[in-house]
């Protein structure tokens, strides 16, 4: 069965240059000379471009698979910088162009529609590609501020909708009427976009403003509980309704709870977004002892769940942990110089990445990481910290995997204002680093 996917995949990857070019030579030479129809549509093309036509997303599907789907990311991450600020002036070009310039063509045609000039054509055809870019750029920028773009693109697409209806669509119209034009002005392309944009834009913003937000988990700090690769829920009324982008709570709806899971911005860096979990409340005395945490000088009990190896991580403790009124699994090394990366420590007798790490970046960069605990008995364990007293409006963050962790222990505490919101569930699960790439068995599972 494998084998014959991949022949399918081959097949499909191979047809992918001529059917494109099939497709565009169709799109852009043959069908402008075609005559149309009494809606103004081109007719149909012959079978050969309709075949084309039909088969274009499947070659495309096989083509990115037949390449790698990391490898195509990686091409379109690359490409999608110049591209990208291609998008705004060839936008603004074509609007300008449907609403002032295409209406005087039609007139000049008279009784036939009036086609755009083949520049124009192939412009409407590549500005999707253009937006596209400018989406992969933002995916794969790790500072941006989604909340931001979403505003920007819904006062923009809404601008441009109602500027249209408003004010050019009426002038347009009545200078089609003087010229007594028998063909009705065409509404703009980049109209057309702005319509179908502009609810879709202000709908998300709403939902991921006030409602729910969606989050990738970028590390190993929330290990076991969180694998890197994992996509999940972030409740944005939790802990209070807040205004986008400069991120104001107007209304008070509830306030964080210990042991809670929490996306926060990044104190050194609010333009990027962190999730730990939440140990210390306002007023607390945290501490953090060979691994468990001290609250309030009463120590929390770990529960010995045996050693935890998953092929790019061997011989750390596995825990289950009870914080507030979550019950949840922590990893752990109690040891004074923490995790060892395995291409410095001669595991095996070699210092090689661990045979069975999956992860290409892990085993590339430090080889997996390793659990010593030997020769440390009665030394002060690497994790170990004593924080003052957690002050009014703020809160104290530890991640689950303790000594692979950057969180209050490095960087301090986490200010009210900046808390995003409470993660619930993990909605799907995507790692282009793993030999796994979609772990489905991760999809739909609660966040203690």
């Amino acid at each position: 069965m494998q084998s014959l996917v991949q022949l399918i995949i081959t097949i499909l990857a191979w047809l992918a240059v001529p059917v494109v070019l099939v497709y565009a030579y169709d799109k852009w030479v043959l069908e402008p000379r075609r005559p149309k129809t009494p809606d103004g549509e081109p007719e149909p093309g012959p079978f050969y471009a309709r075949a084309a036509g039909n088969l274009l997303p499947f070659v495309l599907i096989g083509a990115v698979m037949a390449i790698g789907v990391k490898t195509v990311f990686d091409w379109a991450g690359v490409v999608a910088v110049p591209l990208s600020w291609l998008a705004l002036p060839v936008g603004l070009w074509l609007g300008i162009d449907s609403w002032f310039f295409a209406p005087r063509r039609q007139i000049v045609a008279g009784a036939v529609r009036a086609p755009d000039p083949p520049l124009l054509r192939a412009a409407y055809f590549v500005l999707p590609v253009f937006v596209v870019a400018v989406i992969v750029r933002m995916i794969r920028a790790e500072t941006l501020d989604f909340s931001l773009v979403l505003l920007l693109l819904s006062v923009a697409t809404g601008v441009v909708w109602a500027l249209d209806h408003w004010v050019v669509r009426p002038r347009r119209e009545a200078f089609a009427t003087q010229s007594r034009s028998p063909v009705p002005p065409r509404e703009p392309g980049t109209v057309d976009y702005a319509r179908s944009f502009f609810p879709v834009a202000f709908i998300v913003l709403i939902v991921r403003a006030f409602i729910f937000e969606p989050f990738r988990i970028p590390s190993d700090s929330m290990m076991p509980t969180l694998l890197d690769g994992d996509f999940i829920v972030v409740n944005k009324y939790a802990y209070g309704l807040r205004l986008p982008v400069i991120n104001e709570k107007f209304i008070d709806t509830g306030s964080p709870q210990r042991g809670d899971v929490v996306v926060f911005r990044y104190p050194p860096n609010p333009s990027v977004n962190y999730i730990k979990r939440l140990v210390g409340l306002p007023g607390d005395r945290i501490e953090v002892h060979d691994d468990h945490l001290v609250v309030n000088g009463e120590t929390i009990q770990l529960q010995d769940n045996g050693r935890f190896n998953d092929g790019c991580y061997t011989g750390l403790r596995l825990s289950t942990e009870v914080v507030g009124k979550h019950t949840h699994q922590v990893m752990s090394c109690r040891s004074p110089h923490g995790l060892l990366g395995a291409r410095g420590f001669p595991f095996g007798g070699s210092g090689n990445p661990l045979p069975a790490c999956d992860r290409k970046q892990v085993a590339h960069d430090i080889g997996g990481w390793i659990c010593e605990e030997s020769g440390g008995e009665g030394s002060r364990d690497r994790g170990d910290y004593v924080f003052d007293v957690v002050p009014p409006g703020h809160y104290l963050m530890i991640g689950d995997n303790r000594d692979n962790s950057e969180d209050s222990r490095a960087w301090g505490l986490v200010p009210d204002k900046n808390l995003v919101g409470k993660a619930t569930r993990i909605w799907f699960n995507f790692d282009l680093q793993r030999s796994r790439v979609v772990n489905w068995s991760r999809i739909g599972k609660g966040i203690e």
